[in-house]
């Protein structure tokens, strides 16, 4: 890419956002060069700009410099926050944890502040070294189809507006213009694999591999994969029923669908009804179509019964689950007459027994029995999904299966 101008920088986030985007915007700054010049264009793009810093504690000197994020935020009068999270309590894959904390700490923020959109820094580079690695993990089509350019979680809509914008190309549209930024030194340690993927691309780089050319493959991959995905969406709408949170699809139906889109079908519908961000193991979910029949998989049940596949959540997964009355509870929401000192937690089959009318739902007994109940003490109150509890209504976070989109 030439040298990058300010007029097309900003032009390039404007058309990446689309003109439906709010005016007020929320941005994640690290402080990073990315995350800079994204603040920049946004303001240069004319948006109503607020900021958002998250210091994980992984460095001394981390605080200070959110705090200088602060300080650069006030020179331009853009409102600024900085959340906290503990990453040297974090278990597991530090990286994978850091992401998490970050969307749910930035999308409660968002939330109070009353602002729908926020905007992330990551760039051609970001793009091309997550297809890296997970040609690493041998990830299939939608692996490898890249970042989403944008996508909903925590309420909140997160937009990437500088995918196809090389990272060094923002340095040096920074440095033209004096604005200074901090390199995370981590972000040289080969402990992280995307790191060892970014070393990689710069090897790469003699041979004609650049972040630009691998960012148009993935463009291909995602085009092919957008396309298989407009034919599972169609057919979920001709064959799926969803019940609070209970997908059911005729067996004959399901054993007549494509292979890779029955595939597809299976991981979505997991992932949707455990609300989680990825699917079982490859492995796992690949034995289960080798041979569909009734199994447990990524915290849901999946029965064969009456000529139909039902997949629900396993109420084993949510038995110990319990939240306060005003709470979210395994992504459901209860509202109505909930009195101060219930709590929200599993049907239950001790609940259960108490809903005569229950298959008058619609929903299985396995679905409600994992499905959210308001308890005073070890009485029920109320299983809006069983049909008892009048006022009460549970409203599930995720979402319709057949409005969510099917890409990965």
């Amino acid at each position: 890419m030439t040298e990058l101008t300010t007029a097309e920088l900003t032009t390039i986030v404007a058309d990446a956002l689309g003109p439906d985007t709010p005016r007020r915007i929320g941005v994640a700054v690290s402080g990073g060069g990315d995350s800079t010049a994204l603040l920049h264009a946004l303001i240069g793009a004319g948006f109503a700009v607020e900021a958002v810093t998250v210091d994980h504690g992984l460095r001394p000197e981390s605080l200070t410099e959110a705090e200088d994020v602060g300080r650069a935020c006030a020179a331009l009068s853009v409102p600024h926050t900085i959340l906290c999270w503990p990453g040297t309590e974090a278990a597991g894959n530090l990286m994978d944890a850091a992401r998490r904390a970050r969307l749910r700490l930035i999308g409660a923020w968002a939330r109070r502040r009353g602002i729908d959109t926020v905007a992330l820094g990551h760039t051609a580079d970001d793009q091309a070294e997550t297809f890296l690695m997970r040609l690493s993990r041998e990830a299939g089509l939608e692996g490898l189809s890249g970042i989403r350019a944008r996508f909903r979680a925590e309420g909140v809509l997160w937009v990437r507006p500088m995918l196809t914008v090389p990272r060094a190309a923002l340095r040096d549209w920074l440095r033209a213009r004096d604005i200074g930024w901090v390199d995370d030194p981590s972000n040289e340690n080969d402990r992280f694999a995307r790191v060892r993927a970014r070393k990689a691309l710069r090897a790469l780089r003699p041979a004609g591999v650049t972040a630009e050319r691998i960012g148009a493959v993935v463009g291909h991959l995602a085009a092919a994969n957008a396309a298989l995905d407009r034919l599972l969406g169609q057919w979920v709408a001709a064959h799926v029923t969803e019940t609070g949170g209970e997908l059911q699809v005729p067996e004959g139906d399901f054993a007549a669908l494509d292979p890779e889109l029955r595939r597809r079908f299976v991981l979505d519908a997991l992932i949707w009804i455990a609300g989680t961000d990825y699917g079982p193991r490859g492995a796992k979910l690949a034995a289960f179509l080798a041979a569909p029949r009734d199994a447990t998989l990524h915290g849901c049940r999946i029965r064969f019964a009456r000529g139909r596949m039902v997949l629900s959540r396993e109420a084993r997964a949510v038995a110990g689950l319990v939240a306060a009355r005003d709470a979210v509870w395994d992504g459901w929401r209860i509202t109505g007459p909930v009195p101060e000192g219930a709590r929200i937690a599993a049907l239950g089959a001790g609940g259960l027994a108490q809903c005569p009318d229950w298959r008058a739902t619609g929903i299985s007994r396995a679905g409600l029995l994992a499905s959210p109940a308001v308890w005073m003490g070890e009485t029920l109150l109320a299983a809006p999904l069983a049909g008892v509890g009048t006022g009460f209504v549970a409203r599930n976070l995720r979402g319709s299966f057949a409005d969510r989109g099917f890409s990965r």
